[in-house]
């Protein structure tokens, strides 16, 4: 069984190295600005739940596209200040207490 195993993963291994401890160092450099991005998008997650609303909906307040708007809900967007202001001016909600907690 174990010879198994191990034949079936070598023969499914990736071409391409691993790059999970790049990936790991990134986000824990990152960790600060990563945390406050994931803040403004369950933000906008609790809105869109609270007001049964879509990422099209969403991408029409915003006047974005609905592309953009599932980017934000990734929790991987390299917010500016000014975006985040102009995301709580048009929905009407406070992304940077979130981010805070």
């Amino acid at each position: 069984m174990k010879q198994k195993t191990l034949d079936f993963l070598e023969a499914h291994k990736s071409e391409q190295p691993s790059t999970f401890t790049e990936d790991a160092k990134w986000r824990q450099e990152n960790e600060v600005w990563l945390k406050w991005s994931r803040g403004v998008a369950l933000s906008i997650v609790d809105y869109m739940q609270a007001n049964s609303l879509s990422r099209s909906d969403i991408a029409n307040k915003l006047g974005v596209t609905p592309q953009y708007v599932s980017r934000i809900l990734s929790g991987n967007t390299n917010f500016s200040f000014k975006s985040v202001a102009e995301i709580e001016r048009k929905l009407g909600i406070s992304c940077m207490e979130a981010a805070m907690a």
